[in-house]
């Protein structure tokens, strides 16, 4: 009887934890999640105590819609027993939609960001280890965005008191998977002389130093480049 007591609390437990995961999904996580499917696919299974998004036969899949930090712990876990693809979706385009409190628009515009495939190493940066597990994939989705915002004073301060209430995707544009490190060196230019610093990399690619940066730290904790020197202050790197 007491078992059966503590078998039915913690189903209670993973039923309330589910609830909220899906009380603070946004559109645009349940969509992608949605587009994404495919018929034989299991949503919201509980695996190892974990939640898990999507499971597709043996596969389990994860979609993150931004912070890789929060979601580490849980596939660095998944990976001891499982294969475990993460889904994560890059604004090509975002549209900013403004609403008053009741829910009426406001005004809609176009956001002059712009985003691109090279922008998944500002996340990536936070668990490019996980491309040493031989269990693990990264599929990215090039996507048109909607998101919806409120001056309703709750939002951050770097937003003055806006709050983002919703994010809509509108349309995918095209995926790129990321199965192992060797996949990552398409980023290198071809032109790019051996070895190569970051001053290199980012003159050939048009990029900031900073994100040149980010790539070659992802590169080198993954294992597709490795680091043979200096030149002056500037480190020194070639593919594996």
């Amino acid at each position: 009887m007491r078992a059966h007591v503590v078998v039915h609390v913690r189903n209670l437990i993973i039923s309330y934890h589910l609830f909220l995961k899906l009380m603070n999904e946004y559109s645009l996580h349940s969509a992608i999640k949605n587009w994404y499917s495919l018929p034989e696919d299991r949503f919201e299974v509980r695996v190892d105590g974990f939640i898990v998004d999507v499971v597709r036969g043996a596969l389990l899949i994860e979609i993150q819609t931004r912070n890789f930090s929060a979601i580490k712990k849980k596939l660095t876990r998944l990976l001891e027993n499982h294969k475990v693809r993460l889904v994560y979706p890059i604004p090509q385009r975002k549209w900013i939609v403004h609403v008053s409190e009741s829910g009426e628009i406001v005004r809609r515009r176009k956001s002059p960001k712009t985003g691109r495939l090279l922008d998944l190493f500002y996340e990536l940066i936070r668990v490019p280890n996980l491309f040493k597990e031989e269990n693990f994939s990264l599929e990215v989705l090039i996507i048109e965005e909607e998101e919806v915002r409120c001056n309703d004073g709750r939002g951050s301060w770097r937003r003055r008191g806006v709050s983002v209430k919703d994010r809509r995707v509108m349309n995918v544009h095209s995926t790129t998977l990321f199965e192992n490190e060797k996949d990552f060196l398409r980023f290198l230019p071809s032109d790019l002389t051996k070895p190569f610093t970051n001053k290199k990399l980012a003159k050939l690619s048009e990029i900031s130093i900073n994100l040149a940066r980010k790539i070659t730290y992802c590169l080198r904790k993954m294992g597709a480049i490795t680091t043979v020197g200096k030149e002056g202050k500037e480190l020194m790197f070639e593919v594996s």
